[in-house]
């Protein structure tokens, strides 16, 4: 996908994106409106860092760039039917057990520190837990076959790593969604809310992965930018618990979710300007 190809399908999402806010808000409320919009605001920044992961992935397997808009197709697939089970799971139990929310929020935080501090880590598909375990399940074969998941070799049908690379996909997108579910719950506790900004995020990150590979440097700094964005949550959904009268709005949470992301691009473009210069 070349970088034009990329960033019309990004503003088309987020256009389609805007649309159905605009719907909310006409039909359900200007406050519900106003969450899905800090929501997709928030999703949209948390897989930003996914990506990063997901291009470490394709690069150990060397997957080719056709093979990676399939492999991504697939994963959205999969994150659509399993982002429903985790969000309507999730919004079950946190009504039910209310101090779930500050167990959470500390798991928020944490995450947030290890994002904008901590090294990142290599992707070794020795180490991965998942490819050992499709390993078990059906026999792999060593050499990639273009787009293709399975192939016939001696007779065998054998997966290819390209089926691994999928599979590696949809166990990271639930690591993921460890942060980012309750990150949300911060925002609203509406099932529809939620999942809505949720999916239409997440249906843009085929064209937001081809983007980022022609724009890497732009984003530089988003992985501290976002480890704040996750700091600033966290401490939101635990307030409550020390002073229940501090409430802060979804328009000052998506003004920071916003701020955050923006200033962590522009130093990327800035910073990286002056080390050229």
């Amino acid at each position: 996908m070349s970088i034009q190809r990329a960033l019309a399908w990004s503003i088309t999402w987020i256009g389609l994106s805007m649309l159905v806010a605009l719907g909310i808000s006409q039909f359900v409320g200007s406050a519900q409106a106003e969450a899905f919009l800090t929501g997709y605001a928030l999703e949209k920044a948390l897989s930003i860092d996914n990506l990063f992961v997901f291009f470490m992935v394709f690069s150990y397997f060397g997957v080719e760039r056709a093979a990676q808009r399939r492999a991504l197709n697939f994963g959205v697939i999969g994150v659509i039917v399993l982002r429903g089970i985790l969000i309507f799971a999730g919004v079950e139990l946190v009504q039910r057990f209310e101090w779930l929310m500050y167990v959470l929020g500390a798991v928020v935080i944490y995450t947030g520190f290890v994002m904008a501090f901590g090294k990142d880590n290599k992707f070794d598909a020795s180490k991965s837990g998942t490819v050992k375990f499709v390993r078990r399940l059906v026999p792999v074969s060593d050499k990639m076959h273009g787009s293709r998941f399975f192939v016939q070799e001696m007779g065998k049908r054998v997966a290819t790593p390209l089926f691994l690379v999928v599979a590696v996909i949809e166990v990271m997108d639930v690591i993921f969604a460890v942060d980012s579910i309750p990150a949300i719950f911060s925002v609203t506790r509406d099932p529809f809310i939620i999942y809505s900004s949720n999916i239409l995020a997440v249906l843009g990150l085929r064209s937001l992965y081809f983007l980022l590979l022609k724009a890497h440097d732009a984003f530089r700094f988003v992985k501290q930018g976002v480890g704040l964005i996750l700091w600033f949550v966290g401490v939101k959904m635990i307030i409550p618990a020390f002073w229940p009268s501090v409430v802060i709005s979804n328009t000052a949470s998506l003004g920071v979710v916003i701020g955050m992301l923006t200033i962590s691009i522009v130093l990327s473009v800035v910073i990286k300007k002056k080390d050229e210069d």
